[in-house]
């Protein structure tokens, strides 16, 4: 059932956003991959196509989609919202900025706009308003961390049912989908979930493919379930039958520099002190080249509407967290001595530090190898 409150909190909190900037209309666009701005402002999930959500500084909202399957399941879904099936949604939100005058209008993410429609020789401008939204998108009220709350505890329960579906054998789209079944008995159809599985050839996680479990595996996975849209991650890692002392060695590391991120995380700290938390204990034990770019992307993100959002956790990111920001915090990355390891925890940055939201132990599990 949509939480139509959460809704509400939502555009109530973008209305005066808006009037505080002097914006009159936003354009707020999103696709299948990524939707956060334009859930933010009209709560549709897209899951295909494009669309464009047009908020008013009167707090309406007119929402602009290509598919015409998402534009009727969207009439059922938000029937608070002015719906416009457009083939060209661009066009057909040109013309409408075309028609508002002297209006002060802006857009975010502009940069995924086309150049048609930010072109400045148009009869309107759009200003960029991504940094205004994505202040929204990480400073959370109390609804949307709730919600974070709800899916950090499925992201829990979901990886138990993990350890239970990894057994020598299985192939790896057989382990998500008992996954993915699991969470749509729970009532959580999204989920985005990468994993990886093998020795010390394998450099990281990627969607499931048709590899099989094997004993002595180390097996990896994000698992990012969300509730009425809002993610929450959780990074662990297990062997298939006993841990090896090299396995051992190397996890340990892990849950140190996990900790040490965890523990730099506090208001006024920036993401980059965070990521130098993580990274210090690498090189501490000689593996800093392991927390480059070359093995590794981040060293954690943001969480909420998007599953990898604004804050990324990098030694050059100063973005200053604050009480309200949901984060995942993992030091994931490659190990010499035993494969890619994962380890990773969702936190909410609080008045006096994190609070961390997942329960599951910080250890290297081992299942049955036969």
């Amino acid at each position: 059932m949509r939480d139509q409150k959460l809704a509400a909190e939502r555009r109530q909190r973008l209305a005066v956003a808006m009037r505080d900037a002097g914006i009159d209309r936003l354009v707020l666009y999103g696709n299948a991959w990524q939707g956060d701005y334009l859930r933010y402002g009209s709560d549709f999930g897209i899951l295909e196509g494009h669309g464009i959500a047009l908020i008013g500084g009167d707090g309406s909202a007119a929402l602009y989609l290509d598919s015409a399957t998402e534009a009727e399941r969207a009439e059922i879904e938000v029937p608070e919202v002015a719906v416009r099936f457009a083939a060209d949604i661009f066009r057909a939100v040109g013309a409408r900025l075309d028609g508002a005058g002297d209006e002060r209008s802006a857009a975010a993410p502009r940069r995924f706009l086309p150049r048609w429609l930010v072109d400045p020789a148009r009869r309107f401008a759009l200003e960029d308003a991504t940094a205004l939204v994505d202040k929204l998108l990480m400073h959370k009220a109390a609804g949307e961390i709730a919600a974070v709350r709800r899916a950090a505890q499925i992201a829990d329960e979901a990886y138990a049912e993990f350890r239970n579906a990894v057994r020598p054998g299985r192939h790896q789209f057989e382990i998500v989908a008992a996954i993915e079944a699991h969470l749509r008995a729970r009532g959580c159809p999204d989920n985005f979930m990468i994993i990886g599985s093998g020795g010390k050839d394998v450099l990281g996680m990627t969607p499931p493919s048709e590899r099989r479990i094997a004993a002595g595996d180390l097996v990896t996975t994000e698992l990012t379930p969300a509730v009425e849209g809002y993610f929450a991650q959780i990074c662990r890692t297990l062997v298939v039958g006993k841990a090896s002392e090299a396995q051992r060695r190397a996890f340990a590391v892990f849950v140190e520099a996990l900790e040490a991120g965890i523990a730099a995380v506090r208001p006024g700290a920036r993401a980059a002190d965070v990521a130098k938390a993580e990274n210090d204990v690498f090189r501490k034990y000689g593996l800093g080249e392991y927390t480059t770019s070359q093995w590794t992307r981040v060293r954690g993100h943001g969480m909420g509407l998007f599953a990898d959002s604004k804050p990324h956790i990098l030694e050059d990111v100063d973005t200053v967290l604050a009480p309200g920001m949901t984060l995942i915090v993992h030091p994931n990355t490659y190990h010499p001595d035993a494969g890619y390891i994962v380890l990773g925890d969702a936190v909410l940055v609080t008045e006096n530090g994190a609070e961390v939201l997942c329960k599951t132990p910080r250890q290297l599990f081992e299942v049955e190898a036969s």
